[in-house]
């Protein structure tokens, strides 16, 4: 089990930070320390997935500067923005942020409206259909809300839909990122994929219905973790000179809170046209596939209840499902 880096590890974390080289006796020196020690811990948080070079006679320097979390600084952004309490905490390491939430809600833990969490690394991170999540130290932002909705779990069907358009608004306000969206939750960005969405679902069918909805989103992905991606992909850090990620957490937090408390009172009503202008795969042939089953058609967007509508032999037919993938036709 991958511990997290504190003491000496985490001085050294702070010490690359700057992005310039820093010589291990340099390191040693500041820490009190010898050199083997630091070249020790250096090898720890490489295996953890932290791209930390070495040049001989120059030292040690991280591949991209390592945006770290810190929740006084988190909560210092959120004042900037909103009154009300902040609710965002942050955990160095976790198995995963949506397990965590979902594992107090099993507890039947009281837990506030909007209680965010967010992790500097994911041991177990998730992504749809049991697929893992690339969820490498300090590299990417591992995101997780906790929602409810009264109307029972058939009104949480387009909550993906929602959740996307938030991580555009957020990365629009931002970096003057224009995203796309692929249905059901995922962001692209120049045809590349940028951040992936999991609404997790407890409850009933007609009462309360708890939800977690988590965001995994790309900012400095390292090359040792890159490798084991199986998809066209990119992160933040190749389209922005730099991110603050304790900035961009209180900002997403703003837009999903906004986006969520709009399809509470409207459901996608008021949001299918914006989504179906930022669609990915917008008047393209793509392939449906769940299962053993596949479907062709032109794609044409999503209706009001969140479903991906696909001309098919002149005819418009819906699909519903979080278990279906979708993949542009390759001519």
């Amino acid at each position: 089990m991958v511990k997290a880096p504190d003491g000496n590890k985490l001085a050294i974390l702070h010490a690359l930070k700057c992005g310039e080289f820093v010589s291990g006796q340099a390191l040693g020196e500041q820490l009190g320390i010898s050199r083997a020690a630091v070249s020790k811990h250096i090898k720890s948080l490489q295996q953890m997935g932290i791209d930390i070079f070495k040049v001989t006679g120059k030292g040690y320097r991280l591949n991209n500067s390592l945006p770290l979390l810190e929740e006084a600084e988190i909560r210092q952004s959120w004042a900037q923005l909103s009154d009300t309490p902040c609710q965002i905490e942050v955990h160095s390491i976790i198995d995963s942020t949506n397990s965590e939430l979902m594992r107090r809600i099993q507890a039947h833990q009281s837990i506030p409206k909007g209680q965010v969490l967010v992790a500097e690394m994911q041991q177990a991170g998730r992504g749809r259909r049991g697929r893992q999540w690339q969820s490498p130290f300090g590299a990417n932002l591992y995101y997780s809300c906790y929602w409810q909705l009264d109307e029972g779990m058939q009104a949480a069907m387009g909550l993906s839909i929602a959740v996307g358009l938030a991580v555009h608004d957020a990365l629009k306000a931002l970096f003057d990122l224009d995203v796309q969206l692929k249905w059901p939750n995922d962001v692209y960005l120049n045809e590349q994929k940028l951040a992936g969405i999991l609404v997790e679902l407890d409850g009933q069918v007609e009462g309360p219905c708890h939800l977690v909805i988590g965001i995994g989103l790309n900012v400095a992905m390292p090359e040792s973790a890159a490798g084991q991606i199986d998809q066209a992909w990119t992160d933040l850090s190749q389209h922005v000179n730099a991110v603050n990620k304790n900035q961009l957490v209180a900002v997403l937090t703003l837009c999903l809170q906004k986006r969520l408390e709009v399809y509470q009172r409207h459901g996608l009503s008021v949001m299918t046209e914006q989504w179906n202008a930022l669609n990915v795969h917008r008047q393209q042939a793509v392939t449906l596939t769940t299962g053993q089953k596949q479907w062709r058609g032109i794609c044409e967007g999503i209706d009001l209840q969140g479903g991906l509508v696909l001309r098919q032999d002149g005819e418009l037919k819906t699909y519903y499902g979080g278990e279906i993938s979708v993949r542009k036709e390759v001519s």
